[in-house]
This record gives C-alpha cells, sequence and structure tokens, in this order.
C-alpha cells in the first residue's frame, strides 16, 4: 500500500512538474498528499491559510507579509515593491491562477523566500491555495 502512496505521488509530482494542472483543486491535491507523507490523515485550512496570507514577519527592518504586494484583498490587484503590477492571487478574479505548475511553484519559491526567509512547506502551500480558492471579488 505504502509502494502505491508513493508511487501516486511521484506520478502526481511529474504531472505537476510538466505544467498542466487543470486549476486550484489539483495543487491542493497535490500539496495535500505531499503533506500526508509527513502527517497522515492531516487536512488543509482555508483558516489556516488566511492567516499565513497576513502573518507579519519583520524583513531587513519593516513588517512584511503577502499583503505587501497582494493586497489585503486578493481579489484585487497588488503591486510588487518597485511598482509592478500584479494581477490578483484569487482565482475567482483571475482564472489564469493555478493553472501552470512551474510558474506556481516559482512564485512560491520567490514569494516565500521574501517574506519568510524560507521556503513554504506543503501545508502551507496547501492551506494558502485552499483560501485562495475560497476567496470571491467583493462586488
Amino acid at each position: 500500500m505504502k509502494l502505491l502512496t508513493t508511487c501516486g505521488l511521484l506520478a502526481g509530482c511529474l504531472w505537476m512538474t510538466a505544467g498542466q494542472a487543470a486549476g486550484p483543486a489539483d495543487f491542493i491535491s497535490q500539496y495535500t498528499a505531499e503533506a500526508r507523507q509527513a502527517r497522515p490523515g492531516w487536512q488543509p485550512s482555508a483558516e489556516r491559510g488566511r492567516a499565513l496570507y497576513y502573518k507579519e514577519v519583520m524583513r531587513d527592518g519593516d513588517k512584511v507579509s503577502c499583503v505587501t504586494c497582494h493586497t489585503s484583498d486578493p481579489a484585487r490587484s497588488g503591486q510588487t515593491r518597485s511598482y509592478r503590477a500584479i494581477k490578483p492571487l484569487a482565482p475567482a478574479a483571475n482564472p489564469a491562477r493555478f493553472t501552470d505548475a512551474k510558474k506556481v511553484e516559482k512564485w512560491f519559491r520567490r514569494n516565500c523566500d521574501d517574506v519568510f526567509a524560507r521556503e513554504c512547506t506543503a501545508q502551507e502551500k496547501a492551506d494558502l491555495v485552499t483560501w485562495l480558492a475560497s476567496v470571491r471579488p467583493a462586488k
């Protein structure tokens, strides 16, 4: 059984690496499977994802969080510290979000390092994508 789980996870990793994800649910499933390798039965939480998004840390003497660039409403456009536009993170506001595995991993790697000075865990990624997938644009 463990061999089947490992093979399934490996196949999922290869599929995601190929950049063929169909949407946020694919990433949630993949990150959940990765997280369960360390914690069987673990479930993603939108509440933890929201908390991570708003979590402030000190970097170079400034408080930063995901909100620093992506705004307090992930269904709205943001801007980098160098004033470059960032499209909304919430898939409901930006359907192109969480459709390309290479881009998702690239930006998780960069942004987690920029904010938290480390890579995000599979649990954090699953939680964050779970929350972002639940965010709807204000009317």
